[in-house]
């Protein structure tokens, strides 16, 4: 019961700071359709992956229920982002606790971590932009269950779509294999996102994970819908959402059936 609780405090605790950062924060003066544009160019890049920045972002999967069993799982990543030059590198480290066959209570420690350098194919301007590059896999998990024992190699490709100051779109696509180590790993990912802006910061998103471990034959797909806020503080930007996730596919035992998917990503936008 104790895990589920902690689980519990921290989604709520999640939706707490939605309400807060939700509140009216001030505008800039509309008077002039430049100060909009950057605005709208702010409100887009927020979401963007591709944004050539600094960020670092804490997001939180919440699985309050998971097909084939009755227990529930948590996964907070860490991620940070920094740009170099028309290359962007992002690295990833997970903090799970999750069921385990073996005892009835969770085990709770470091995942496998991953990162990611993508080189950014199109106009860094152009308010579309595509990015290619290679993708590592880090044997990093402090318990077998929260992840392999491998080493893996494979590749990711973004894009992201800002023509319109009111729908944003794209994706991102990883797929990754062991190339040493005592598991095989074979899996593949695939992340739409799309984002509705409602004005002053609010939008409505969705940025469901499909993910496809090939190794086994296990999928799950899930649809997301929630809402986010952007606030602009001085050269900082924070984002902030609260993403609730139902599975429409799935086949494998302890996939998520019903997800909280919620963040805070802070981007620095630099003098």
């Amino acid at each position: 019961m104790s895990h589920r609780l902690s689980i519990r405090a921290a989604t709520l605790t999640a939706v707490l700071l939605l309400v807060l950062f939700a509140l009216p924060a001030g505008a800039e003066g509309d008077d002039e359709d430049a100060a909009a544009a950057a605005a709208a160019k702010v409100l887009a890049n927020a979401n963007n992956p591709l944004a050539n920045m600094v960020a670092f972002n804490i997001q939180n999967y919440y699985y309050s229920s998971l097909y084939g069993t009755d227990e529930s799982a948590n996964i907070a990543w860490l991620r940070y982002v920094q740009p170099f030059g028309r290359w962007l590198l992002r690295a990833s480290l997970p903090i799970s606790t999750l069921p385990t066959a073996h005892s009835p209570d969770p085990v709770s420690g470091l995942g496998n971590a991953n990162a990611f350098l993508a080189y950014l194919i199109s106009d860094p301007s152009s308010p579309v932009q595509f990015g290619v590059g290679p993708l590592f896999g880090f044997p990093t998990a402090t318990n077998d269950a929260l992840g392999t024992d491998t080493w893996d190699a494979g590749a990711a490709a973004v894009y992201f779509n800002a023509k319109s100051r009111t729908v944003q779109f794209g994706g991102l696509v990883t797929y990754q294999a062991s190339i040493s180590g005592d598991d095989d790993v074979s899996q593949m990912a695939l992340q739409p996102f799309y984002m509705f802006q409602l004005g002053k910061g609010t939008y409505l998103r969705g940025a469901p994970v499909w993910a496809f471990n090939l190794e086994n034959d296990t999928y799950s797909v899930p649809f997301g819908l929630g809402i986010g806020q952007v606030i602009k503080n001085g050269n900082t930007v924070y984002n902030i959402f609260i993403e609730p996730q139902w599975t429409i596919l799935h086949d494998g035992v302890g996939q998520p059936e019903f997800t909280v998917f919620a963040g805070l990503n802070i981007q620095f936008l630099g003098k």
